[in-house]
């Protein structure tokens, strides 16, 4: 996505099952290189990890794309 991925859109290199098909290559982009498995991350279930994600994503957006 080169002009970057809005919070809560699903990025277009996930696969059908949330799996990154650039996982392993080099074009993965830096910041999802940059987020390491950790319980704080991927919680007790995919569903709470994904939670956290979105949160992340919207708690780190630019002021013009947070939630009002």
């Amino acid at each position: 996505m080169p002009a970057g991925k809005p919070a809560g859109v699903p990025c277009v290199q996930l696969d059908e099952h949330r799996r990154c098909r650039l996982f392993g290559d080099a074009r993965r982009p830096a910041v999802c290189r940059s987020l390491q498995p950790s319980r704080a991350l991927c919680a007790d279930s995919a569903d709470e990890a994904l939670r956290g994600l979105l949160w992340l994503e919207a708690a780190t957006a630019p002021d013009a794309q947070r939630p009002a």
